[in-house]
């Protein structure tokens, strides 16, 4: 039974771990005030290119750091004509995220049904040898502890750190910002660009870690449900992470159901992550209150200096 449990958990977590990179990524670019609703499209062209320089390479931290670095490039886009040029944010979002889908699509033609072997992390075998809680994490990548660690840094970013309170300040009243001498124009595009970041290790987990293999729209959606775990979250990286394993937990069902023999259609348990996105959005979006409460008041809205 015990060990059925870690088993539970261990899969919740890893199924979790690319919703947590690009939540929390995410968080960051609202709390600016600014809405990227391209993650999707990061997250799949992350994912290509991560997995085209490991079959290349063969070295896993130089596909993270590729797929990093391809992301940040369609944020870096996004950022010159939403917040430079003042386009209407969540068209320019929605074209991102189907360019972004394209763009893997074709850069992946040469991929489809290809594996990848990835060998045994070093720091995953050390940890393994941890007294209690050491065959648990021997099983998560690197990747998956570092989730941990962007996490911490996330929380005490906007909670202990003056920087995070700018950051917040500009996501409430950026007019007000700029009056007192905050340079909301460079935080913003700093954030999106973490954002981005963030949505392309995220990728980079998916195709080379969680799965191993490169398939057309690789991600399932997962970038759609990462924008919807903000919302979820009401902006809190707590509330990010526990959302994220929650939806990760939603979407290990079918494998447990089908070990157990329960006799379910896999369409509907396939179906399971997203159904359970539309309801929690549903119930969330019945507090009105809660929603006002925590949104940044300039969430979207475009900043033009002296007005």
């Amino acid at each position: 039974m015990i060990d059925q449990l870690v088993s539970v958990i261990v899969a919740t977590v890893v199924a979790g771990t690319p919703l947590v990179y690009a939540a929390l990524g995410e968080l960051v670019v609202e709390r600016s005030g600014v809405l990227n609703l391209g993650v999707e499209g990061m997250m799949l062209t992350g994912a290509i290119v991560a997995f085209a320089a490991v079959a290349a390479t063969g070295n896993v931290w130089l596909g993270v750091g590729a797929a990093m670095f391809a992301a940040m490039l369609l944020s870096l886009l996004f950022a010159l004509l939403t917040i430079s040029l003042q386009a209407n944010q969540v068209a320019i979002g929605l074209a991102l995220s189907i360019f972004g889908t394209g763009l893997s699509a074709f850069l992946g033609q040469s991929y489809v049904g290809t594996a990848l072997v990835i060998e045994p992390s070093a720091i995953s075998s050390v940890l393994g040898k941890l007294p209690l809680i050491g065959p648990a994490l021997e099983q998560f990548h690197p990747l998956v502890l570092l989730s941990w660690l962007l996490f911490a840094a996330v929380w005490v970013f906007f909670r202990k750190t003056r920087a995070g309170l700018i950051v917040h300040a500009i996501g409430e009243s950026p007019s007000s910002a700029f009056a007192i001498g905050y340079p909301v124009v460079p935080i913003r595009y700093a954030a999106t660009l973490f954002g981005g970041a963030m949505a392309g290790v995220a990728g980079a987990y998916v195709s080379v870690i969680y799965t191993s293999l490169w398939t057309e729209g690789l991600t399932a959606g997962r970038g759609w449900i990462a924008v919807a775990l903000v919302v979820f979250a009401t902006w809190r990286p707590e509330r990010v992470m526990l959302g994220a394993y929650l939806f990760g937990g939603v979407s290990m069902i079918q494998l447990f159901a089908q070990a157990q023999g329960i006799a379910v259609p896999a369409e509907l348990m396939a179906a399971l992550p997203y159904l359970a996105t539309i309801l929690v959005l549903v119930l969330i979006s019945r507090d009105r209150s809660l929603i006002r409460l925590n949104v940044p008041a300039s969430l979207g809205k475009p900043f033009r200096a002296g007005l």
